[in-house]
């Protein structure tokens, strides 16, 4: 049996119904966290992602991806995130106290549409991983990585993320 796929319009020889099978009443899953990194110039755009199968979010593995972020990009940092539970957490006040470097701003509520980080995540479940039924959730979370590790590459597409969003955040 797989993991259900996201369903989406395909194409099919006439007459022949696209079928996929699956798991029901089946609850694995891989969590993702993600930042798109826009330089202080603005003339780059990098994107940094950790997958979790099987795992909840939390705060312990925000301030971790955090803590890899400080390590790989310069500081000061802006942060620009969604109201998430983690986000506003105790621990994590306790952790931006201990990054002063680091400047937590948050989107208003309910306004998802904002984050230019969920577009690599919408791009992924609607192109590659579309209509392709995980067997085992760590296939799915290779073939996640796989895929995301294609997105890093890819400067245009990340630029188009940025740049396609509501936010004015000009690149050059």
């Amino acid at each position: 049996m797989l993991l259900a796929p996201l369903v989406r319009r395909t194409w099919a020889p006439s007459g022949r119904t696209p079928v996929f099978y699956q798991r029901t009443r089946f609850h694995q899953k891989v969590s993702v966290i993600a930042a798109l990194a826009v330089s202080p110039r603005r003339d780059r755009v990098r994107f940094f992602f950790r997958c979790h199968p099987q795992a909840n979010m939390d705060t312990t593995r925000v301030c971790d991806f955090l803590r890899q972020l400080t390590r790989q990009l310069p500081e000061p940092m802006v942060l620009l995130w969604d109201r998430f539970r983690p986000h506003k957490a105790k621990k994590m006040g306790r952790f931006l106290r201990q990054h002063p470097a680091i400047h937590p701003e948050f989107f208003p509520p309910y306004a998802p549409e904002l984050n230019p980080a969920e577009r690599p995540w919408a791009y992924l479940k609607m192109n590659p991983l579309a209509n392709w039924a995980a067997p085992e959730v760590t296939e799915l979370a290779r073939r996640t990585r796989q895929h995301a590790r294609a997105i890093q590459r890819t400067e245009p597409l990340l630029r188009s993320f940025v740049t396609h969003g509501p936010l004015p955040l000009r690149l050059v």
